[in-house]
């Protein structure tokens, strides 16, 4: 019954990739970890390989309809890769505890919560969009490199740390650094989502023990989960979806800080 439960809640997982571009991991975790009963490196560990999977087929109809901007996606993949790897092999230190990594978890969950209820209003958007430009227009090429360098490895430690694939954190980048369009940015961040999460999956290889029939069946309820989102992202503004979500991620951050 437990199972039942998160293969249904697997499918919100997918939603959450195909209509706003990220929150997969966010989900994944806390179901993998209270719903299906894995250890929280486990959790992480398994988040990575759904979400990457699951990001490869919202990938698809980003990429047919050239929606994936890759010159930019590949001066962020590199770093995030490398950063992503690193942080796995992180967790592998005697003194990194389950709790170290599902409070680093939750208050990750808490930051991204915040970002997108803020996100959500209209007036931050034109901000954002005005900032764009402004950055667009300032920034010289080697600069824009620079920051997506570091901003790339920066994400990609917490995506082996604590299994967030990012796209809360890629997406404003990739809009406000690299200066694209959010549609754009949506399509380039799944691929970077699914390069991150493969580098730190390779991390965590012989690291931690993994049930790959779990792994595989929540995987394929997600990625039909990430094409129902993908159907209705055409119909449903995101925006409005934005501020419930963060809500609904902020009182999963403080369950998790609670019971842990």
């Amino acid at each position: 019954m437990r199972y039942t439960i998160a293969l249904f809640l697997a499918v919100l997982v997918g939603l959450s990739l195909g209509l706003i571009g990220g929150g997969g991991s966010i989900l994944a975790v806390p179901i993998l970890k209270y719903v299906v009963g894995v250890t929280a490196k486990e959790a992480i560990a398994m988040s990575l390989f759904i979400v990457g999977i699951v990001s490869i087929v919202g990938l698809i109809p980003h990429w047919q309809q050239k929606n994936v901007n890759l010159p930019v996606a590949l001066s962020f993949i590199p770093p995030a890769m490398i950063g992503a790897f690193l942080g796995s092999k992180i967790t592998t230190l005697s003194f990194i505890t389950d709790t170290i990594q599902l409070v680093s978890f939750a208050i990750i969950m808490l930051l991204a919560s915040i970002l997108m209820i803020k996100k959500s209003s209209k007036k931050n958007k034109d901000k954002k969009e005005e900032n764009s430009r402004k950055i667009t227009s300032k920034n010289k090429i080697y600069q824009k490199i620079i920051l997506t360098t570091f901003q790339g490895f920066g994400v990609g430690v917490l995506t082996g740390f604590v299994g967030v694939g990012g796209g809360f954190l890629i997406i404003p980048c990739l809009v406000l650094v690299g200066g694209i369009p959010m549609k754009e940015a949506v399509g380039t961040s799944l691929l970077i989502i699914a390069t991150n999460s493969a580098s730190a999956f390779l991390g965590y290889l012989n690291q931690v023990e993994l049930n790959w029939f779990v792994m595989i069946t929540f995987s394929l309820f997600a990625s039909l989960g990430i094409i129902i989102g993908a159907k209705l992202s055409q119909t449903i503004e995101a925006k409005s979806l934005q501020k419930a979500f963060g809500y609904f991620v902020l009182v999963v951050a403080v369950f998790i800080l609670i019971v842990r």
